[in-house]
């Protein structure tokens, strides 16, 4: 006959264990699952309150089936609960070979003659578990001992360089479609249409104030002309959105409003208004400038002064 505590505690694991189940594959953030979704806590209290349910009824039906029974048939019953199953049976008689000791009643076989004030002792072989153990390790230490001091393999040091140059290349590969990890070193002129559009709607929604729907400028300068006051292409326009114009007068730094990619997008659209016509253009403000890859012939006479970040400067009357 069964006893009800156990029961109880089925069905407790049974609960917890369903309880945590939840908590792992329920996406609710730092909450726990069952703050953020009441109900499903409410499930598990009615789920728990039918396992009880049925765990009682079916204790009670083996107790009035026990009783309904004549004395024998209880006692065989008995019998028959209090035996160990099978499995029990197979780990405690593995266990007894892994040990490799004699039990209580064959111990006078082993013996040794020697007494200390009443104080023998029985001359048991090593447990094999044990022996088997330590001849493994014997056998382990000398293909170690082979594999890395002998034959030289790749010890800790040269795994971890591995790991190291392994590491590199994910990052360099997770980098090509993250493009939020771009900044003004490693922007590169974005020509997809996509990214484009993007570019000006975002121009359109921050930058017309200053600078015009068609980059003729306003308070800001104008951005059709080659004239740049902190210097033109794509890493020194990323930076000034990015950071700010000059100090005082210039551009706020819009790196706490737009993600860098979106920066990029901005900046690779504003590139593409020089040469355009705006309406209302304003004075050419700044020096002009030319990329280093621009052919010599293209520019102009006047004094050159090379800069840092693969920029050249030339400047204007």
């Amino acid at each position: 006959m069964k006893n009800f505590i156990p029961s109880w505690l089925r069905v407790l694991v049974l609960f917890f264990t369903v309880f945590g189940l939840i908590e792992y594959f329920v996406d609710s953030g730092n909450e726990p699952a069952f703050l953020k979704y009441p109900l499903i806590m409410l499930y598990l209290l009615l789920v728990l309150l039918f396992l009880i349910g049925v765990e009682a009824i079916i204790d009670a039906l083996e107790n009035i089936l026990f009783k309904s029974l004549t004395e024998t048939q209880q006692q065989s019953y008995l019998a028959k609960q209090n035996q160990p199953s099978k499995v029990v049976v197979a780990i405690q008689t593995t266990y007894k070979k892994l040990l490799g000791s004699k039990p209580i009643e064959e111990e006078h076989e082993i013996i040794l003659d020697h007494n200390y004030d009443g104080i023998k002792e029985l001359d048991n072989d090593l447990p094999p578990w044990w022996l088997y153990g330590f001849y493994a390790s014997i056998i382990f230490a000398f293909v170690y001992m082979f594999r890395y001091h002998v034959f030289n393999g790749d010890d800790q040091y040269a795994e971890l360089e591995t790991e190291y140059a392994e590491a590199e290349i994910a990052i360099e590969e997770y980098k090509k479609t993250a493009k939020n990890l771009v900044d003004f070193r490693t922007v590169t002129v974005l020509t997809d249409a996509l990214d484009l559009n993007n570019g000006k709607a975002l121009f359109n929604e921050n930058c017309i104030p200053c600078h015009m729907a068609d980059g003729g400028g306003g308070i800001g300068p104008n951005l059709t002309d080659k004239y740049w006051i902190l210097g033109g292409g794509i890493k020194n326009v990323f930076k000034t959105i990015s950071e700010g114009g000059r100090s005082g007068k210039g551009m706020i730094a819009w790196k706490q409003n737009l993600k860098a990619a979106e920066m990029a997008q901005v900046a690779s659209y504003v590139l593409t208004l020089e040469g355009s016509t705006p309406a209302n253009p304003k004075e050419a403000e700044g020096d002009i400038w030319v990329s280093e890859n621009a052919p010599m012939e293209a520019i102009p006479t006047e004094k050159i002064e090379v800069k840092t970040d693969s920029i050249i400067v030339i400047e204007g009357n």
